[in-house]
């Protein structure tokens, strides 16, 4: 099994809400179990300002989905809560990135692993720091 961290995000309609209810799908994903996820973290908007803060949190689960196949149960997740991409970078009811699939490195026109902007953002750092400190090890 491969182990994956998740980043989950949402500024819409109750986001802790909105979290709990992405977390209760993730951890129904087949062939996958969820073992930790992070203290929920609000934070300012990234890339486009003027919106909702955010409420944030890391998932790290073991799966034996791909890569693509993890992408469109993720996907598949979001729209089931109603999520409408409007805007790079706007507000949304959920939002779910693979952030790290094991040490790969993928670069396709719908997937880049590990997220390209992992480091920049305290919102995804601080989470994933809480649940795997030595998280650097899957960077190499």
């Amino acid at each position: 099994m491969s182990t994956c961290f998740l980043g989950i995000g949402s500024n819409q309609r109750n986001p802790a809400r909105q979290l709990r209810i992405a977390l209760k799908f993730i951890s129904a994903l087949p062939t996958s179990s969820m073992l930790r996820v992070s203290s929920f973290y609000w934070t300012k908007a990234w890339g486009y300002q003027g919106q909702q803060v955010f409420c944030n949190a890391v998932v790290e689960i073991k799966t034996r989905l791909s890569p693509a196949l993890l992408l469109k149960a993720c996907q598949d997740i979001e729209t089931r809560q109603g999520r409408i991409r409007r805007r790079k970078w706007g507000p949304r009811v959920i939002d779910i990135d693979i952030l790290i699939y094991d040490t790969r490195k993928i670069q396709t026109e719908t997937l880049v692993i590990p997220h390209p902007w992992i480091l920049q953002r305290d919102f995804i750092m601080k989470p994933l720091q809480e649940i795997c400190p030595l998280f650097h090890k899957f960077l190499i």
